[in-house]
């Protein structure tokens, strides 16, 4: 005899809230006959299964989560006016989403890639998203290459594989990628897992003060379990053995109360130096050195929960630069300011206009009080209240107080990219970043980029890409070209 089954939340429901009478067998006209179409729970649950998805992220489509919390550990107002960093020992809610860039959904996790490091404070004064990476530099410093770069690291068309050629004829043409492909192929390039790893904002932002000076601030988040890495060889039998590692070990770090940690860092420039600075200061490709602008220590980060739904929480979580706050604001670092539209409108396809409704996007000290209406999954959270602006019935109204301070511009449109500090060159700090590795560091580095270096189909696109680090380092450029020619004879 069949066991009985025991529950006690009532009886299963259809999506109107009617009760289920038999969820193992479709109506059918008579025993054997053809389905019915009067059989509603069927209908709604193919129908529903049909939509489950959404799509993709194009970029950081493989992702974990976690809930966390932010502490203020020294005084920053003299920088800043931001509410959530006012108060030493103050505490802010936080959702951190790790990522990797180039892989699909499915996709596994240990990887060499970059990692998405996307966190989004829920502030008094609204929800602030840090957007950035576990590296402190990108691949190119214009959006307008961004699509470009991508497709290179997606699928080719015809083939449907990662293919080198394209990858490495994009990287040869695009000497600025250096310096983060050698951060990539370095021993970073793969970490351990998302706990192993630090973080960084990546962008240079602005922060003002309440007398309303500006001053430019980059993000560090320095992981407190150490960093850890993989070897290409580890990685390989890792991602074939458990595609989902790093999610994972996350996962199960918070469930056993081991709680990952990172101190926070920031780098900060005085506005008026940014115009003489050596290099651009707003190029996204480049690091500022700690001698110049040491870093400083102001807080902690901590994740402690986990998310109860990975696909509520983790793939409908939405995050965009443009969120900012009063006291933090932009830069004309013009990856930024490509990427202040692009996430937002990504998500808004992706997950609908009222994705920042959703529990893990909306405010949590304050409400929104937008006039916009309707769109898909719109409540009705306004209810009756007027949307236009300005009106006479006691609705939301402007503050004439901006979040950050504006910027003096010069020039005529359309003006070239042509350097304008006396230091912009796309190869020094590769350079310098090859020159601080160990010799065992060294050696690990022209062997990962001489192995895919080595399997693209053109000599001069290996040439090139070979003549890019030569151009960083001497002694990088000949170790990798003696690698390349060893693998391709």
């Amino acid at each position: 005899m069949q066991e009985a089954y025991v529950t006690t939340q009532g009886p299963l429901t259809t999506e109107s809230g009617a009760p289920v009478a038999d969820n193992q067998n479709s109506e059918s006209a008579g025993v054997g006959g053809p389905v019915l179409l009067q059989d509603q729970v069927l209908l709604e649950k193919l129908a529903h299964f049909n939509r489950e998805r959404i799509p993709e992220r194009i970029v950081h489509a493989r992702g974990a989560g976690a809930y966390g919390t932010f502490t203020l550990t020294r005084d920053v107002s003299r920088w800043t006016r931001a509410a959530f960093l006012s108060e030493v020992g103050k505490q802010t809610e936080t959702f951190l989403r790790f990522s990797t860039v180039a892989g699909n959904l499915g996709s596994a996790d240990a990887v060499r890639d970059p990692r998405g490091f996307a966190l989004k404070f829920y502030t008094e004064h609204g929800n602030y998203d840090l957007v950035g990476n576990n590296t402190p530099v990108f691949f190119v410093k214009d959006a307008i290459k961004f699509p470009d770069f991508i497709h290179t690291q997606k699928r080719d068309p015809y083939t449907g594989s990662q293919e080198a050629d394209n990858v490495w004829d994009f990287w040869g043409l695009s000497p600025e990628s250096t310096h983060q492909v050698t951060w990539l192929f370095g021993d970073r390039g793969i970490p351990a897992s998302y706990r192993h790893m630090n973080g960084y904002g990546s962008h240079t932002y602005q922060w003002n003060n309440a007398d309303g000076e500006v001053f430019w601030v980059k993000y560090h988040f320095k992981t407190d379990q150490g960093v850890r890495n993989l070897t290409a060889a580890d990685a390989a039998r890792l991602a074939g053995e458990d595609p989902d590692s790093h999610q994972r070990d996350l996962r199960e770090a918070i469930e056993r109360g081991d709680f990952p940690s990172w101190t926070v860092q920031v780098q900060i420039m005085p506005a008026a130096e940014a115009a003489s600075y050596r290099f651009n200061p707003f190029d996204l490709t480049k690091v500022w050195p700690h001698d110049d602008y040491p870093p400083i220590e102001i807080g902690r980060l901590e994740l402690n929960r986990n998310p109860e739904n990975i696909f509520a929480e983790v793939e409908q979580s939405v995050f965009s630069p443009a969120h900012f706050v009063p006291g933090i604001g932009p830069s004309p670092d013009k990856m930024l300011q490509g990427r202040l539209f692009a996430y937002g409108d990504a998500h808004r396809y992706r997950v609908g206009v009222n994705a920042d409704h959703l529990p893990v996007n909306r405010p949590h000290a304050t409400e929104a009080r937008t006039n916009s209406r309707d769109g898909l999954l719109y409540d009705g959270r306004h209810k009756g209240a007027k949307n236009y602006e300005p009106n006479s019935f006691g609705g939301p109204f402007q503050t004439d107080r901006p979040l950050w301070q504006p910027l003096p511009v010069t020039g005529e449109t359309g003006e070239s990219a042509a350097p304008a500090h006396a230091e912009d060159d796309d190869f020094v700090q590769a350079g310098n970043l090859y020159r601080l590795m160990s010799q065992d560091e060294k050696d690990r580095l022209v062997e990962n980029l001489a192995g895919f270096i080595s399997q693209v189909s053109r000599d001069d696109i290996a040439e090139r890409a070979v003549g890019n680090f030569r151009q960083a380092d001497g002694d990088f450029g000949k170790r990798l070209e003696a690698a390349v020619q060893a693998l391709r004879a």
